[in-house]
């Protein structure tokens, strides 16, 4: 592995990020690894993981120093994202979803929103980010939950589903339209919901292939009455926020399938070295080792792509949309592919939940569908070189 040594070395955190970073690593190894089969056997939320996530902070990573937070840089945040997804998909989902929802109250949110909100968020509150409806997937135009003005306060009817954190978040970045604007794109507004407003309700939890740790919720809207002054920039903003918002999200679901990826590689080589076949390792075949090699070029220049993408958001770099699509596009496949030859490399083994292979790809296949699925990821990439 001195390929992966070297690169890890070249990342030069300094004294205090790489403390934190062994830390996590601690409480992955020592926590959350070995709950994580339990987890997609039962479905149970994964609280444990959760506190023991608190307990170090972690919320505070990214959260400014203004409201409680350490304001680290993204680098280490999405760094922190791989090694817990590494560990368990499902709990390294739960703590990037909540980053995914309150990123854009930390950017776009007022002083006194920030003020009054983040400080939940730093103290170990979960997030959600809820934008997707039946009518609205890729295309959010169509999303039909409404926001009527009323003096002081904003009432949202509609619904929501396939959403991470649903049941279980304090706060909700949500999305909808301002009910007195016509134009579709224009109307798209966004506010932050808090959890026990009356008129909400989660409808229902959904049953998946993988990550059955991670909640996935349907989520119903009734007369909810919320503070205007949770509403995030003016009516009509909406659109602008999710847009700028996908820049930072999707390179960290990037990271949640590098970790997923680095999982399925590093099961490959132990089994590979450790499995005798004909009087020697598997890995002595000519055929495995070029199957090691590719996935291993692969990842290798993933982790690099990532690294420049994350550079680009601590520098403050805004127009990096397809950037920022390369990275969940290419991490995501990878994912599935190796993965994929994981099950492969343990042969038998590999379809029995003796080994973790069959869930490492049971949880890759949703990374090539959300955030936008990688057909529009390919579709933004490839017409970018359309003459204009």
């Amino acid at each position: 592995m001195k390929l992966f040594e070297q690169l890890a070395r070249s990342r030069r955190w300094d004294p205090e990020e790489r403390q934190i970073l062994e830390q996590v690593q601690r409480v992955a190894d020592e926590v959350i690894a070995p709950n994580a089969a339990d987890i997609d056997r039962t479905g149970e939320f994964p609280w444990e993981n959760v506190q023991a996530l608190n307990e170090l902070g972690l919320n505070m990573l990214f959260v400014p120093e203004a409201y409680g937070g350490l304001g680290m840089s993204y680098a280490l945040y999405i760094e922190v994202v791989s090694i817990i997804s590494e560990a368990c998909a499902s709990t390294g989902i739960i703590y990037a979803t909540t980053f995914h929802g309150m990123k854009p109250l930390i950017q776009y949110g007022s002083d006194a929103q920030r003020a009054r909100l983040l400080p939940r968020i730093a103290g170990g509150g979960l997030g959600a980010l809820a934008i997707t409806e039946p009518s609205a997937g890729s295309d959010a135009t169509g999303m039909k939950t409404r926001f009527t003005p009323d003096g002081d306060d904003i009432i949202v009817d509609g619904s929501k589903i396939f959403i991470s954190n649903g049941d279980v978040a304090d706060l909700y970045l949500l999305f909808g339209k301002w009910s007195t604007i016509d134009d579709p794109r224009r109307a798209i507004s966004v506010l932050i919901f808090e959890q026990g407003t009356p008129g909400f309700e989660v409808v229902s939890k959904e049953r998946k292939m993988g990550h059955n740790g991670s909640s996935t919720c349907g989520l119903s809207f009734s007369g909810c009455r919320v503070p205007r002054a949770n509403l995030l920039g003016e009516p009509g903003d909406g659109l602008a926020i999710l847009l700028a918002s996908l820049n930072k999200s999707r390179p960290s679901v990037a990271a949640h399938a590098r970790g997923i990826a680095r999982a399925a590689f590093k099961d490959m080589v132990a089994y590979g070295n450790e499995r005798v076949q004909s009087g020697r390792s598997i890995l002595g075949f000519q055929g495995n080792q070029f199957t090691l090699a590719d996935l291993a070029s692969e990842l290798l220049m993933l982790e690099r792509w990532i690294d420049y993408v994350a550079q680009l958001v601590d520098d403050g770099v805004d127009d990096m949309g397809l950037e920022a699509s390369i990275a969940k596009l290419r991490a995501s496949d990878l994912a599935m592919a190796m993965a994929s030859e994981c099950v492969q490399f343990h042969g038998g083994y590999g379809y029995c939940q003796d080994y973790r292979a069959e869930r490492l790809m049971r949880d890759a296949k949703i990374t090539q569908i959300w955030e936008g699925t990688n057909q529009i990821h390919r579709q933004l990439i490839g017409r970018s070189f359309l003459n204009k």
